[in-house]
């Protein structure tokens, strides 16, 4: 028996849903048509679904018509779905395309047939709704034929005027006409298969009407695929069941799958555990599936929706991309780290919707197609997992790419830690997104150096300089790192590779970058001049306008800022008769730049999580060099013969003592918490220059020593004691003991304390003694100040940071910093404290 997978796609409420009912209802497999609007439709099974009257999911049905055997897969129709529906094209062998009768081609019709186009799926069409008033088949024809294509054909009568309109689409069509006055259904078959021909049906699939004859045409003029011999599939979907069962729904590109099958990718394997044939809800399992079937199995962690197994190579990239971003509001009893995990599994559902992590405050970002979308996933969040959430207003989710070649360059060499990576970064083709490669020789550094590299530039989202936004269209290429024998482990690599991006998006000229909807706009001709004026102030690019009676079609791209809301107007301008036609285009250089960028206000240096500053190691302590220093410091020469005046230096340090001032400090405080105005927020890019600097050592004379307040109070056990019934006494205690330790150590001591004695929004500093005593502004820890500040103090001197915070220990430390835990900081006090008692004795003693 013949097998074939058709899918089944529509604009919104075309009646899509309804065809693919009377489908299963012609079939047999179901005894009554099922209605959307009633709720009981065979494929509309999720109850989102069925209150909101749309498909969302992608779902399958099993049927049989004569000597085939169709996999029917119903795609949603509405457009924030669409990256839904793209996914499953990747399986199809033939598409059903349902047009309305009375509104022909639609917006997201067009959409749709691009997507088709891309795939180059076969396509027969289905016009809907024919039952309802209409402009007759000839007119609808017509439509067809201009809002799709020239090959659309209508197959409801195989006489002479058929024939005729089929041999003018083909070279070797209109010979066998002309030869044999008819067309063989062999060579039909073949025109369709390659996409010369689409046959055209008409219809009601509420009313049954056309739909035996349609189904009898896809039974006539199809072809099985040929598939080879070796086993491959490709992923096209991820979902739970009601169990919490992750399903991987796939179809067999080659050879047959069999129940325990071991699969291996990546360097990972795991086993199939059940297979599974789905209709509708209902599924039967089976113990092996063959070339051109689709089903879903179990024991599939890993993967992930384009992926492909065995010899599938997988698709790459999806033609759909998300282009708003929302912030996440959780409830008040929900933290991000029980959250995240929620969002990661529907992200994995949905691999169009990409969730991230970011702002300050964290919170959880989520990058999607449009508000409907947003809507469901409210929904779902709240139905599945009992998180009931809220978003903020939404934003363009921006790119950045690169116009010029440079060399990033990143070192990470604490204390007993060793990388250092280089990295070519070019401009790529638009639309490419980053591609990754290596010409770094195995004899420099180690295969699996190299590999661990291109994972680590491939596994996150790098931000740029400009606003903070993903890169895009730049081609990334190792040309040369070093590792340690003793003291490289992964993590360095990872941090030397991330400072390498950055390093050299610092020195780029960037260029940034907003996405653009393709856009077609039918419209009465005397609407004409407003549109052409809108589209101006947009700073579109269009066709001349194109008239065709009392109807004109524009065809353009424009920002999607610009344009996203647009079709709200053309409705009230042309009181209903209008039409916008909307699909995403790509990527392309933002028109007012200086404005969006001013309007964000990134500053890049200020970003800790996306340093482009290196950490070198002289004399047993780390330091931090700026990213527009690291040329000199650097161990390893640049590839570009152009910069060949920069060569590895030996690492040194000034001579004498040399100590902050108070002002010093003070300055470093209020760098951190001083009170900025401005009328207009700053464009930080515009004023990064790579000007050579002459290098700051680390001086090893004294050192500075940061302690976290309360951190080491409710660490200790008799302060915690103390301060539960006096803060101010444990605060105090500390303070003075720290003064004697101060006494003897001659280094300099800087205690932060949160949220105390502030006034106003800059906080407080206090000498005790010798020591610095500083209180942050309301709401601000004690962790942002010591890691700011010790990020700066470390550029020229030692410094330790006493705390028993692991994140900031581990911040501290990739700042060049030396870490003390409270216990240690604790063992090390009591000694100096010992050590001071025993020379006030000696000193008694002596007298």
């Amino acid at each position: 028996m013949k097998q074939i997978t058709i899918g089944i796609l529509a604009h919104v409420d075309s009646g899509k849903t309804t065809l693919s009912e009377s489908f299963l209802y012609n079939a047999g497999q179901i005894s009554k048509l099922g209605r959307v609007d009633h709720g009981d439709a065979f494929l509309d099974t999720n109850e989102i679904e069925r209150d909101r009257g749309i498909t969302i999911f992608s779902k399958q049905a099993v049927f049989n018509i004569d000597n085939t055997r169709i996999t029917l897969v119903d795609t949603p129709g509405h457009v924030d779905f669409s990256a839904e529906t793209e996914r499953t094209l990747c399986v199809l062998d033939y598409a059903v395309l349902v047009v309305s009768g009375t509104d022909g081609v639609q917006s997201h019709t067009r959409t749709l047939w691009s997507l088709l186009s891309h795939y180059n799926i076969p396509v027969f069409i289905f016009v809907n709704k024919m039952d309802l008033p209409n402009e007759g088949k000839e007119a609808v024809i017509d439509n067809l034929k201009t809002g799709l294509s020239e090959g659309c054909v209508d197959f409801s009568a195989l006489d002479d005027e058929f024939y005729e309109n089929a041999a003018l689409l083909d070279n070797s069509l209109m010979n066998e006409y002309l030869e044999d006055s008819t067309i063989c259904s062999e060579s039909l078959i073949k025109a369709v298969n390659s996409r010369k021909i689409f046959p055209c049906f008409f219809g009601s699939a509420l009313k049954n009407e056309g739909v035996k004859e349609f189904l009898a045409a896809i039974n006539d003029y199809t072809l099985q695929k040929t598939y080879p011999e070796a086993f491959g599939a490709r992923v096209f979907k991820i979902t739970e069941d009601e169990k919490g069962t992750r399903l991987a729904h796939l179809k067999i590109t080659g050879g047959s799958l069999k129940v325990k099958t071991l699969i291996t990718k990546d360097g990972w394997s795991e086993k199939i555990n059940e297979i599974r044939i789905y209709s509708g809800n209902k599924y039967t399992s089976v113990q092996e599936v063959s070339s051109g079937e689709v089903c879903a199995v179990t024991g599939l962690s890993k993967i992930s929706a384009g992926d492909g197994i065995g010899e599938d190579v997988g698709e790459e990239r999806f033609f759909s991309e998300p282009v708003f971003t929302y912030s996440v509001r959780l409830p008040d009893n929900m933290d991000i780290t029980r959250a995240l995990p929620m969002f990661r599994r529907l992200e994995q559902e949905e691999t169009q919707m990409q969730v991230r992590l970011g702002g300050i405050p964290e919170k959880i970002n989520v990058r999607i197609m449009g508000e409907i979308q947003l809507e469901v996933l409210k929904r779902v969040l709240a139905d599945r997992f009992g998180l009931e959430v809220e978003f903020e207003e939404g934003s363009i989710l921006y790119k950045e790419t690169i116009s010029n070649s440079v060399e990033g360059v990143g070192h990470y060499e604490p204390l007993r830690h060793y990388s250092e990576v280089h990295l070519l970064m070019e401009p790529g083709e638009p639309g490419s997104g980053i591609s990754i490669s290596s010409k770094c020789s195995e004899d420099v550094l180690a295969r699996n150096w190299q590999r661990l590299i291109l994972t680590h530039l491939s596994e996150k989202d790098h931000l740029g300089v400009l606003t903070g936004s993903p890169i895009t269209d730049i081609k990334i290429t190792l040309v040369n790192g070093r590792a340690h024998n003793k003291h490289t482990d992964g993590g360095d690599f990872r941090q030397a590779t991330y400072r390498a991006v950055r390093q050299g998006l610092m020195q780029a000229k960037s260029v940034l970058l907003e996405p653009y909807y393709s856009f077609v706009l039918e419209l009465p001709t005397s609407s004409t001049g407003r549109a052409l004026t809108d589209f101006q102030q947009m700073g579109a690019d269009f066709e001349p306008p194109v008239s065709g009676g009392d109807i004109t079609r524009i065809k353009g791209k424009a920002p999607v800022s610009a344009i996203s809301g647009y079709h709200k107007e053309v409705v009230a301008y042309t009181h209903g008769t209008g039409r916008l036609s909307l699909s995403f285009s790509g990527y392309e250089p933002c028109k007012n730049a200086d404005e969006v960028i001013g309007q964000i206000g990134y500053n890049p240096l200020s970003d800790q999580d996306n340093t482009p500053d290196s950490v070198f190691c002289a004399h047993g302590a780390g330091f931090v060099v700026s990213w527009d220093e690291v040329f000199d410091h650097m161990h390893l020469p640049l590839a570009d013969s152009a910069h060949a005046e920069y060569v590895p230096k030996a690492s040194g340090h000034l001579g004498g003592s040399i100590t902050a001032s108070d002002d010093e400090l003070m300055r470093i405080f209020e760098q951190t918490y001083g009170k900025i105005k401005t009328d207009k927020p700053k464009n930080y890019a515009a004023e990064r220059t790579a000007k050579p600097y002459k290098s700051q050592q680390i001086n090893l004379g004294l050192e500075y020593l940061l302690i976290d307040g309360y951190n080491i109070i409710y660490a200790w056990d008799e302060l915690k004691k103390i301060s539960d019934d006096n803060p101010d006494a444990a605060r105090n205690i500390l303070i003075n003991r720290l003064c004697n330790y101060q006494a003897m150590k001659k280094n300099n001591v800087i205690v932060v304390f949160d949220a105390y004695k502030v006034k106003g929004n800059i906080g407080e500093v206090e000498r005790v003694g010798n020591v610095t005593v500083v209180y942050t502004k309301e709401a601000e820890t004690a962790d942002t100040y010591i890691e700011k500040t010790s990020k700066e103090l470390s550029k020229t001197y030692r410094v330790r940071v006493a705390t028993s915070d692991r994140e900031e220990q581990m911040i501290v430390f990739g700042n060049g910093g030396v870490r003390v835990s409270a216990d240690e900081f604790r063992a090390e006090l009591d000694l100096v404290e010992k050590e001071m008692r025993r020379f006030i004795s000696t000193t008694i003693d002596n007298k």
